[in-house]
C-alpha cells in the first residue's frame, strides 16, 4: 500500500479521490496556493496537480485544515461525546483537546474511563488532558474526593491521553506544593495546561518553571504578552461566557509580536451558539476582522494547536496529514460548505447517526442527599445582610451589605432579593447553606441545577421556600439537570442523568428544552441579561470574585475565607 500511495503522490497513477482546482490555505507558509489535493486511505497523498478515480471540483473555493479546539470541556455541552462530536464536525472543528474535570470531580476515575471509551471513532477526534485539580479547591465537597498523582499514572500512557489538564490550583504550583509537583512530574515529557488568571511578575516565571506550558485564562493583551514572553502558549478563548479573542488579538497586533504560539479555544460554548455563529471558526473569523492575515488566522485555528500538543497528522493540508479538510466558499466568513473527515465527505446521515454506547450505572446515580426542609434553608435577617450581587453579562459578583426583607427575624425573599441555596449532593456531608442574592429577579418560583462548577453540588435560587424545595426534590428524582418550579408544580425540566451533567438525548431535543425553559424563567422575572442556569452554575465557584456560596456558607474570594469562619 505504501508503494501504491507513493506512486499516487508522484502522479504515476490516479489517486482514490482528488479535490480539484481549489485554493489551498497553506498554514506552513501562510500562503494561498491554487492546487489539487489528492487523498487515499484517509490521508492526504499530495498537493499539486493530480487526477483521481473520483474528483470533486473546488473551483473558487478554499481548502482548509479541520479546526482544533485547544481546550474544551465536553460536559459543558450537556451532551455525551458522540452527540457533541456531530455539532463540532458540522462547524468545522474536527479535533479537540478535552479536559474532563467536571465529570471527574463528580465520579473520579469511573467518569474518566467512560469518557475515554465513549470518545473513540467519532466525527471529531477527542484527545484528553488528565484533570489536575480534582477538587478545584479544598473549600467545598466534590463527589470524587482527591484525584492524586498515583491515580493518574495508569492514564499517562493511554491512547488519546496527551498531557495534564489545566492546573487551576496555580497557587499550589507556584509554591511547589508536592501534590501538584507530583502530578506535573508524571507528564513532564508531555504538555501541562495552565489556568492562572491575573498572575504577573515572578509568579509567571515560577509557574512556567514548574513545567506549565500554556494558559487559556488571559483576559487582556498585556497578560497574554507577559505569558508569551515567558514561554507559554496562549489559548485565546471565545466561549459562551468568556470572550477574550478581540482584546488579546488586537493588543498583540498593536505590539507587533509573533502569533505563532497563539491558538484558539472555546473552554465552554453552548451548542445553540455554535450552530448560530460557529465554533473555532468564530475565532478565525474574528482574528481576520481584527487584521490578522487570513492564512495565519487559519493556522491559529489548526496547526498551532496541533504542533503544541503533538497531534501528529493534524492541522494542515499537506502530504502525510489526515484528510480532515474543510471546503470553504468565503475565506473571511469561515463557514464550511462541506467537511471531509478521514478522507470521506460527511453527509446528513453522519450528522444524524446514533453513536450509542452504554453509560455505567454508577455514573447515573450521583445525586444523593436527604430531604430538604424549610428549616434547612432559613437565613437569619440582621440589620444588614451579606448579599451576593449579580452583574449583567459577567460572572463576577459584588459583595454588599444591605437590608433585606424579613419576618420574625428571618430573611424573606422577594423580587429584589432571591434566596440562593447550595446542597451537598454527593452523599458525603449533607451540608446545606443559603444566602440572599440580588439581581436574579425570579418571581413566584425557583430555578435549580446540579451543574455548579467545579464540585457540582445542587444550587437553587427562588423567591419562596416551597418552590425551591420542589425544584430540588425534582432534581434528586431525575438524578440531575435543570428544573424550574412555580406555584408548587414543576414548570420545566431537563434531565442530565450522566454525572448530573450530561444526557444521551439528541442535541436538538436538549436545545428545544433549554430554549423553552429559558423563556419560562425570563417570563418569571429573571433578567434577560442573565442566563439563569449558567449564572447559577458559577455562583459556587470559589475562584471568581467577589462573593460565592458553597454548601459550607458564604465565601469571600478576595479574602479567601468563609464569612462564618
Amino acid at each position: 500500500m505504501i508503494e501504491k500511495e507513493s506512486r499516487m503522490a508522484r502522479g504515476l497513477e490516479p489517486a482514490d479521490l482528488v479535490l480539484k482546482n481549489g485554493t489551498v490555505i497553506n498554514v506552513f507558509t501562510d500562503e494561498m496556493i491554487k492546487a489539487d489535493v489528492a487523498v487515499s486511505g484517509g490521508k492526504i497523498i499530495g498537493v499539486g496537480h493530480y487526477s483521481g478515480l473520483e474528483e470533486i471540483d473546488c473551483t473558487g473555493r478554499y481548502l482548509a485544515p479541520g479546526f482544533i479546539d485547544a481546550h474544551v470541556h465536553i460536559e459543558s455541552s450537556m451532551l455525551v461525546p458522540g452527540e457533541f462530536s456531530k455539532v463540532l464536525a458540522k462547524a468545522g472543528t474536527l479535533s479537540i483537546v478535552a479536559d474532563p474535570h467536571e465529570a471527574v470531580n463528580v465520579s473520579g476515575g469511573a467518569a474518566l474511563d467512560w469518557l475515554l471509551s465513549a470518545s473513540r471513532g467519532l466525527l471529531a477526534d477527542m484527545y484528553f488532558m488528565i484533570p489536575s485539580a480534582v477538587p478545584a479547591s479544598d473549600l467545598e465537597t466534590n463527589g470524587a474526593g482527591e484525584f492524586l498523582a498515583e491515580d493518574m499514572e495508569k492514564y499517562a500512557s493511554m491512547e488519546g491521553v496527551i498531557g495534564l489538564g489545566e492546573t487551576m490550583r496555580f497557587l499550589d504550583v507556584i509554591a511547589a506544593e508536592k501534590r501538584m509537583t507530583d502530578k506535573i512530574e508524571i507528564f513532564r515529557d508531555r504538555r501541562v495546561d495552565g489556568h492562572a488568571p491575573g498572575i504577573t511578575g515572578g509568579d509567571v516565571q515560577a509557574y512556567r518553571l514548574a513545567g506549565v506550558d500554556s494558559d487559556h485564562e488571559c483576559s487582556s493583551a498585556a497578560e497574554a504578552l507577559e505569558k508569551l514572553r515567558a514561554g507559554f502558549a496562549v489559548l485565546a478563548r471565545e466561549g459562551s461566557g468568556a470572550k477574550n479573542v478581540e482584546d488579546i488579538i488586537s493588543g498583540l497586533l498593536d505590539e507587533g509580536v509573533s502569533l505563532d504560539r497563539v491558538m484558539f479555544c472555546t473552554d465552554d460554548k453552548h451548542t445553540a451558539e455554535i450552530k448560530k455563529e460557529g465554533h473555532i471558526s468564530t475565532c478565525v473569523r474574528k482574528a481576520i476582522e481584527l487584521g490578522v492575515p487570513a492564512a495565519k488566522a487559519y493556522r491559529m485555528g489548526s496547526l498551532n494547536a496541533a504542533e503544541h500538543y503533538g497531534l501528529k497528522g493534524k492541522g494542515a493540508v499537506g502530504a502525510g496529514y489526515d484528510a480532515d479538510i474543510l471546503i470553504i466558499d468565503d475565506l473571511e466568513t469561515v463557514v464550511p460548505s462541506a467537511v471531509m473527515k478521514g478522507g470521506r465527505m460527511l453527509t446528513e446521515a453522519d450528522y444524524g447517526k446514533d453513536f450509542g454506547g452504554s453509560v455505567p450505572q454508577e455514573l447515573l446515580e450521583t445525586v444523593i442527599f436527604g430531604k430538604v426542609t424549610v428549616s434547612d434553608i432559613t437565613v437569619t435577617a440582621g440589620e444588614k445582610n451579606d448579599v451576593i450581587c449579580m452583574n449583567p453579562h459577567s460572572l463576577v459578583t459584588t459583595h454588599r451589605q444591605e437590608k433585606v426583607g424579613s419576618e420574625n427575624g428571618l430573611f424573606v425573599p422577594d423580587d429584589v432579593y432571591s434566596k440562593l441555596c447550595v446542597i451537598e449532593r454527593h452523599g458525603k456531608t449533607g451540608e446545606i447553606s443559603a444566602a440572599p442574592v440580588k439581581g436574579f429577579g425570579i418571581v413566584n418560583g425557583a430555578v435549580a441545577t446540579s451543574v455548579a462548577h467545579d464540585s457540582h453540588n445542587i444550587i437553587a435560587a427562588g423567591d419562596n421556600d416551597g418552590d425551591i424545595i420542589e425544584a430540588v426534590e425534582e432534581l434528586r428524582n431525575m438524578q440531575g439537570g435543570y428544573v424550574i418550579a412555580s406555584g408548587g408544580r414543576i414548570a420545566g425540566r431537563l434531565p442530565l442523568p450522566v454525572c448530573g451533567l450530561m444526557t444521551d438525548k439528541p442535541c436538538s431535543e436538549v436545545e428545544d428544552t433549554v430554549r423553552d425553559m429559558l423563556d419560562t424563567a425570563h417570563n418569571m422575572g429573571v433578567s434577560r441579561d442573565i442566563d439563569p442556569f449558567i449564572t447559577l452554575s458559577f455562583m459556587a465557584l470559589t475562584v471568581i470574585p467577589e462573593l460565592r456560596l458553597t454548601e459550607r456558607g458564604l465565601f469571600d474570594v478576595n479574602e479567601m475565607s468563609y464569612l462564618n469562619a
